[in-house]
């Protein structure tokens, strides 16, 4: 049987480690889009929500645990992390299999976010020069995954962390 001062110690490690996870997991992303030059579609971009709603929820589970706040509140935080991250990798097995072609993406597909130009006087020639990518085609693959692929991977690992530590239960 687990002591209450290890439960409290497993479930602060949870908080601490999902959150810096789905740090890393959009940073990442961002590092991506913003040094290596990969412009995302718009499904690219939907999938960063629920990273950018959860973190500071992830945030709240660190502080709740780590300033001894009601065991509640911390779990509560960890749930909400963890639907988080699920709604994360439904979208991201939505966009693999827009990729794949085993259904259609939607209309918005072709909406990325294009390069935008400091250049007020090129402004409306790079408009109609800038085409933004497909959610269709997957920009890059590592290991047979695209970025969507490896995104879901990512979400249900991060979500696996937040529902153990929401599981600790004190004796």
């Amino acid at each position: 049987m687990a002591s209450a001062v290890s439960v409290e110690k497993s479930r602060s490690q949870s908080a601490i480690l999902v959150t810096l996870g789905m740090i890393v997991t959009v940073g990442t992303a961002l590092g991506f889009q913003h040094i290596g030059g990969y412009t995302p579609c718009a499904l690219c971009l939907l999938q960063r929500d629920p990273y950018y709603y959860a973190i500071p929820v992830g945030l709240l589970a660190i502080a709740a645990s780590l300033f001894k706040l009601p065991a509640w509140l911390t779990r509560a935080a960890l749930i909400i992390v963890g639907i988080a991250m699920l709604i994360g990798a439904g979208l991201g097995v939505y966009h693999s299999g827009v990729e794949w072609g085993f259904w259609a993406g939607p209309i918005t597909c072709a909406t990325g976010a294009p390069s935008i130009t400091t250049n007020a006087g090129s402004l409306l020639s790079d408009l109609n020069a800038v085409k933004p990518p497909s959610c269709n085609d997957a920009a890059l693959r590592v290991l047979g995954l695209s970025f969507a692929g490896w995104n879901v991977v990512a979400s249900i690992v991060l979500a696996a962390i937040a529902f153990f530590g929401a599981s600790r239960k004190t004796a």
